[in-house]
């Protein structure tokens, strides 16, 4: 699985509460700080996909 966070993000912080093992906050936007993800993260990653108000998390499987 890989992520990418794109330029809708607000940089609210809900996917860096949920998995900060994969997502941090940058200046503008989140960031991702591993690609591909660990398989023991992918889970969180889909969570954190889902609550994303802004829906700027894109996974490829």
């Amino acid at each position: 699985m890989e992520v990418r966070v794109n330029d809708e993000c607000s940089a609210c912080g809900v996917c860096e509460d949920i998995c900060p093992e994969v997502f941090e906050l940058g200046d503008e936007k989140a960031e991702v700080k591993v690609n591909p993800v660990p398989a023991e993260y992918e889970e969180q990653v889909r969570e954190a996909a889902e609550e994303c108000p802004t829906e700027s998390i894109e996974i490829t499987e």
